[in-house]
């Protein structure tokens, strides 16, 4: 048996999408910039992918510019913000993902001063001390997750954007864990940048989109053509973008159904997993249906001598799971999440993350194995 229990990484292609992408990898091949017809009618589904993901989120086709991922979406807004607004301050937290703390440490270099938010306990933002620091720097770019892709921890978008907002703040949020997750109103929402991922929600790899709000509009990031409204230049990943579009046309379609399934999943492996490995802790927030992802749960492990091979073994057993952000899996160090909220800890951990395509024996069958490695009688 192989079980798949690592979504958060990536999410396997809906069948749904494929079909809707075949035609552009064979018959429409067509170069989009081109005026014949061959270049128009692939331009006239681009246009229509755009149209339909912007009135799933509520916004005007000109605010989405498709892009080759969340980490390019995340690069482009935070580096192209501060370039176009010359912001001096940019309020973040330690457990972002790399693509922002990476490109915040770069924008650091160059000068700005980068000021980051105090945690609570269970890794959420404090909020009485984002307003500290917007008060005391107020038209500050300000980027903090929707959710946190290694523990799962929910940020109230609309709170903090609206504190932003009031103080003349440029929120860009990575929101690459929960587009196709939630529904994001950005009539409602105070965002003024966030980015997404097709593959994150059963779309293709090498496709996503910013959303740039359009009285925040920000310089190119990549420059040499006029594709993407000017904002993008390179040729378009056609098929990549029309499959993007249709499986957010399913997520949203299907999501009341699948959000109540996963759900499920998701409390059965917390409480199998409380019932056969004494001592088993949860990080962050996870175990918490209202204040995390339903689709990650990230689980502390006793300490043991198994714990350094955990993944590892997990593996061997026929269970794909993670013990952080798939985007540093190569990386000697562990994860930069759970060591700012747990310094020195020696327990083992693993993340689990889920989708519609899996199933309770999935769940069963990975918990049985895992209290195997502890020497636990299933």
């Amino acid at each position: 048996m192989r079980v798949y229990l690592d979504n958060a990484a990536t999410t396997p292609l809906d069948p749904e999408v494929f079909e809707a992408m075949k035609p552009f990898m064979m018959e429409d091949f067509g170069n989009p910039s081109s005026t014949h017809s061959h270049g128009r009618k692939v331009r006239a589904a681009i246009e229509s992918a755009r149209k339909k993901v912007a009135e799933l989120l509520n916004c005007t086709p000109g605010e989405i510019i498709f892009t080759s991922g969340g980490t390019e979406a995340d690069n482009a807004i935070i580096r192209s913000a501060v370039a176009t607004y010359n912001i001096k301050n940019i309020i973040s937290s330690p457990i972002e993902h790399h693509a922002v703390t990476h490109t915040v440490e770069l924008m650091g270099k160059s000068g700005v001063n980068v000021h980051m938010v105090n945690l609570d306990s269970k890794g959420h933002v404090d909020v009485a001390h984002l307003e500290q620091l917007l008060k005391k720097y107020p038209s500050s770019l300000v980027s903090l997750m929707h959710a946190n892709n290694e523990i799962g921890n929910l940020l109230d978008l609309k709170y903090v954007g609206d504190m932003c907002a009031a103080n003349n703040a440029f929120l860009h949020s990575d929101t690459v864990q929960t587009v196709g997750h939630y529904k994001h109103d950005m009539k409602v929402l105070q965002v003024c940048g966030m980015a997404a991922a097709g593959h994150k929600f059963h779309g293709p790899k090498g496709s996503g989109f910013m959303f740039i709000r359009k009285d925040k509009k920000i310089h190119a990031f990549i420059h040499g053509g006029a594709q993407e409204r000017n904002m993008r230049g390179g040729t378009e990943n056609v098929y990549g973008i029309i499959g993007l579009a249709k499986a957010l046309e399913i997520a949203y379609r299907d999501m009341d159904e699948h959000v109540h399934y996963i759900e499920g999943l998701k409390s059965r492996m917390i409480e199998k997993l409380k019932d056969q490995i004494p001592g088993v802790t949860f990080n962050g927030d996870s175990a918490n249906l209202k204040k995390s992802l339903y689709t990650v749960l990230n689980v502390s492990l006793p300490e043991s001598d198994e714990s350094d091979m955990l993944l590892f073994n997990l593996d061997l057993s026929g269970i794909s799971a993670s013990g952080g952000s798939a985007c540093s899996s190569g990386a000697t160090t562990g994860s930069h999440v759970l060591g700012a909220l747990y310094p020195g800890s020696k327990r083992g951990a693993v993340r689990f993350s889920f989708s519609k395509y899996n199933t309770p024996d999935d769940i069963d069958f990975a918990v049985n194995k895992l209290a195997e490695f502890y020497k636990v009688t299933v």
